[in-house]
């Protein structure tokens, strides 16, 4: 394979800094693993391209999110650090080698490739159920996690010209509801009883502001992104009505995206698969910066109308799509199809676009499609 050419080492955030600003950069940016949404999902897919790329022996040490010879040698601009904190909240436990209970008492069960969620504490609960319901708390939290990440992320800013990006520590609002009741509960309670919707929704907002003010506090001056992630959308459209969102959702992820800005500069990558166009005006207006993945077979997702209407209000992440052109192992497919996402996207000329894949890619992508990707 060609070998890529390495940009200057300030070019990487002078770059990022421009596409956020909507205005013209030299390519636009590159991610693969700078979120938990555009990473490899598994380790023999990862060693797959790096044998592609000719890169052999272990994985360097010093950064944990992806072989680092990878990403250096695709030349991407995105460095990740931090994650979700455990919790010592006394409900873990393995019931057997494909299932176990999490610190939220959440049950998961293996699916061959992910582990799926199969019940939740809150299932079927009434509002003193919910009310007793105790959240994990900062004290609570694995010692020594919070001061490791953080002295990570000051690594990657001091002495690397990426842009650093710190995962989000929390998970969504509605995610976790779902998580914790189960979705057919969650939606259902938002039609017949919506007090019970934002006593579970206040609840969550109250751990998530424990979390990032402890998170944040240490590892925000070091980043230029972070993320946050909140299944809004199925491939047809949203879960629910843009009216129901905005009264259900939007006030508790405005507050959060506020909250979080206390604490860091980063710009703000919100992640949603799905048909969410008629929620991107409100994502942006609540301060979404960057929305991800860009999902190109999701209904009204289609990358050249989204940047015709809403290019001037957000920077888009994602779009390759991994449904069926990255899968699809045809790499004539897979470069007119990424010629075609950054013709629409033209990030040469006015910013507002990163190249990654639109979600995780899978044992089902083969190396030359993610080099075919990259390269072109």
């Amino acid at each position: 394979m060609p070998s890529m050419t390495s940009m200057p080492d300030s070019l990487y955030r002078e770059r990022f800094a421009l596409t956020l600003a909507h205005r013209p950069v030299d390519r636009c940016p590159r991610d693969l693993g700078g979120t938990p949404q555009s990473s490899i999902e598994e380790p023999e897919t990862a060693a797959a391209l790096a044998a592609s790329l000719g890169i052999t022996g272990p994985a360097p040490a010093d950064y944990d999110k992806c072989d680092r010879r990878i990403l250096e040698r695709l030349d991407v601009d995105f460095r990740r650090v931090g994650g979700m904190p455990a919790f010592a909240t006394g409900r873990a436990r393995r019931v057997s080698d494909t299932e176990f209970v999490d610190d939220w008492g959440i049950r998961h069960r293996f699916g061959g490739v992910y582990w799926e969620i199969v019940g939740g504490p809150l299932q079927g609960a009434t509002r003193d159920e919910v009310a007793a319901y105790e959240m994990p708390r900062p004290e609570q939290m694995a010692p020594g996690a919070l001061e490791d990440w953080a002295a990570r992320a000051e690594h990657l800013y001091r002495n690397t010209p990426y842009v650093v990006v710190g995962e989000h520590p929390v998970l969504g609002v509605l995610e976790l509801a779902c998580w914790l009741a189960g979705y057919d509960h969650v939606l259902m309670m938002m039609a017949l009883d919506p007090e019970w919707v934002h006593l579970l929704f206040g609840k969550i907002l109250a751990f998530q502001r424990q979390v990032i003010r402890e998170y944040y506090g240490r590892l925000g001056r070091w980043l230029h992104l972070t993320t946050s992630g909140d299944d809004f959308g199925t491939q047809k459209g949203p879960f629910i009505s843009p009216a129901m969102w905005r009264e259900f959702v939007r006030p508790y992820m405005a507050e959060r995206i506020a909250y979080t800005r206390r604490f860091t500069g980063a710009a703000y990558l919100h992640h949603s698969c799905g048909g969410i166009r008629s929620l991107i005006p409100d994502l942006a207006e609540i301060g979404v910066q960057v929305l991800n993945p860009l999902q190109p077979a999701a209904a009204g997702m289609e990358p050249a109308a989204l940047k015709r209407d809403f290019g001037h209000l957000l920077t888009f992440h994602g779009g390759v799509d991994t449904q069926e052109v990255l899968p699809s192992g045809d790499l004539d497919r897979i470069r007119a199809e990424v010629a075609r996402l950054l013709a629409a996207m033209t990030p040469t000329e006015n910013g507002g676009y990163i190249l990654a894949p639109a979600h995780n890619l899978q044992r089902d992508v083969r190396p030359e499609a993610i080099v075919a990707m990259y390269e072109e």
